[in-house]
């Protein structure tokens, strides 16, 4: 064989174990690609109840898009609101922000970005609660965060680090750095 027919097969034989490389990566992306996580179902403009062992309304939840991982047994939501209903029946917080998270596994809510907390009554002494993360665990109805925490009323404002709410007691503390202004009219 002459130096150009050589040539020719090795250029060949180059291409083609180039081809079978590019042809096995791609295969194991696409593999991957099959493995990725993928929601079981999507809702928009989602409005949902859920209820307690008794049959009472535990919580009421909207939420702009939702998207449920059943493997995992999480939901995922934009731009949540939440009204909560403590033991004795009547909704007394709104709860909403950017983003949550329902752990159906342990019933609890992790709300995220610009997380506001508002009194359904405007005669509740404490009106609005700020934070920038919260949980909230449906079984308890207790609340919680160890982040900043503004809480507004009707002549007060208190600031603090950390959080903690018993709804159904109807208590509501801030664990550290607390500082408050009061202004009566």
């Amino acid at each position: 064989m002459n130096r150009v027919t050589l040539a020719i097969i090795a250029f060949f034989g180059t291409a083609l174990l180039l081809y079978w490389q590019v042809q096995s990566k791609k295969g194991n992306e696409d593999l991957a690609l099959k493995n990725v996580d993928r929601p079981d179902y999507i809702v928009r403009d989602l409005k949902s109840v859920q209820y307690n062992d008794e049959g009472g309304i535990n919580s009421r939840v909207s939420a702009s898009h939702m998207e449920h991982y059943a493997e995992r047994n999480q939901t995922y939501f934009t731009q949540p609101i939440y009204l909560v209903y403590p033991d004795n029946g009547d909704a007394q917080w709104r709860l909403r922000s950017t983003k949550g998270t329902l752990d159906k596994n342990s019933g609890r809510v992790t709300l995220e970005n610009n997380v506001i907390i508002d009194a359904i009554s405007p005669e509740e002494p404490i009106q609005t609660i700020e934070t920038t993360y919260l949980e909230l665990d449906l079984n308890t109805m207790i609340m919680t965060s160890d982040r900043s925490i503004r809480v507004t009323g009707q002549d007060f404002l208190i600031t603090g680090e950390g959080l903690y709410a018993d709804l159904n007691a109807q208590n509501i503390r801030l664990t550290s750095q607390v500082e408050g202004t009061y202004e009566t009219k």
